[in-house]
């Protein structure tokens, strides 16, 4: 069976990163799924889909996916850049010829 390992980016509603720090386990099988001919809701044979494992490090997910004799694959996600500026920047004159640079 298949894992991938990864970081959550943070959440796209939210201004702060928490539950960033965390590391997560999910599988990466490939599930057929099928619309139920009754209620037509997708379902499927497994229930792999549905676990999501977090660890505290990388090494802690690297650990239980081998303990478990799981193929994994490490997503690693760029560093978070950041550009010191201060409130008085927004209201800097710059000249036309030097921003449109």
């Amino acid at each position: 069976m298949k894992a991938i390992i990864y970081q959550p980016a943070k959440n796209v509603m939210q201004s702060g990163r928490g539950k960033t720090d965390v590391w997560v386990l999910e599988y990466a099988e490939d599930i057929k799924r099928a619309p139920e001919p009754l209620n037509g809701w997708t379902s499927s044979d497994s229930t792999t889909g549905q676990v999501s494992l977090k660890f505290d490090s990388l090494e802690k997910a690297q650990k239980f996916a081998d303990d478990n004799g799981l193929a994994y694959f490490v997503k690693t996600s760029s560093a978070r850049k950041v550009r010191p500026r201060n409130y008085t920047d927004n209201f800097k004159f710059v000249p036309f010829e030097e921003s449109a640079k």
